[in-house]
């Protein structure tokens, strides 16, 4: 998912917007010739995420900076735990430091969240997934965080899947308008998916032959009653008023997928320092 040369440019750009015209602290108070040594530690518990991300920052400033890491993304880390040793020139190491952070304190906050809610799906089938609600710019690297703290992924982007809301409906005329329009449109690679919020769009998106059907904001009771009627036909998804304390709830409905932006939106970053 995260090609070396899009975190490059990534982080370039990142980098830039940081530094501006130079690092008036560092440039001031190092040489060239100045070296140092630090370490990355944990101060909470969580799951690393970003390990190649936070290596890039400072290999983009230097080569000769040199970076032993003792855990992987997807690893769980307990307070106190060290990370990574970092030595090398100290005016490159002190200028990436907060961009370097930035991306894996982001990064494993997502990785974290995540994982806490697969786990309280239990012992259900169903798969916690993202959601288009993303930072701007920063899309890829919270679905790989996402996909990093153990969850499963949804579209990529609006040419990534042909999804149709209520607005799409409305528009259309009906759900069936909507489906036939873009069944003769969309490429044979692409899924369509149903927004629904009734059992009667429900019915309607099972006639249509709708690939994924989207229960949005219903009841616990009306979930089960509806991929009970679906039994198969489609891949279903449930959306909205999830949380960790109704995930496993929905997930005991039988759905093969729940949509949540609260694994990347309200995810707390992670709180881990760089300490010479």
């Amino acid at each position: 998912m995260l090609n070396r040369f899009f975190v490059e440019k990534h982080v370039k750009n990142a980098l830039e917007e940081d530094i501006g015209f130079g690092d008036i602290t560092t440039d001031y108070l190092t040489s060239e010739n100045d070296t140092m040594s630090c370490t990355l530690n944990t101060r909470t518990d969580g799951i690393f995420c970003g390990k190649s991300v936070f290596e890039t920052v400072f290999k983009v400033l230097s080569p000769d900076i040199e970076i032993k890491f003792y855990f992987n993304d997807g690893d769980e880390i307990k307070k106190g735990d060290k990370i990574a040793d970092i030595k090398g020139p100290a005016r490159y190491i002190l200028m990436g430091e907060r961009t370097a952070l930035n991306y894996i304190q982001r990064m494993s906050g997502i990785a974290t969240e995540t994982n806490k809610y697969q786990k309280a799906i239990g012992e259900y089938n169903a798969k916690i997934v993202d959601t288009r609600k993303t930072t701007p710019g920063f899309r890829a690297f919270e679905k790989y965080s996402v996909k990093t703290g153990g969850g499963a992924l949804h579209r990529f982007n609006l040419s990534d899947c042909a999804m149709i809301k209520d607005n799409h409906i409305k528009f259309a005329g009906s759900l069936t308008n909507a489906v036939k329009k873009l069944k003769q449109n969309i490429s044979h690679a692409h899924k369509i998916e149903v927004e629904c919020d009734n059992i009667e769009q429900v019915k309607e998106a099972i006639e249509c032959k709708a690939d994924i059907i989207m229960l949005d904001n219903m009841d616990t009771e009306k979930m089960r009653e509806c991929v009970k009627l679906i039994n198969g036909r489609a891949i279903t998804e449930a959306s909205g008023n999830v949380n960790l304390s109704t995930v496993h709830e929905i997930a005991a409905t039988g759905v093969d997928i729940i949509s949540s932006s609260a694994i990347v939106a309200k995810a707390p970053t992670l709180d881990l320092g760089l300490d010479m």
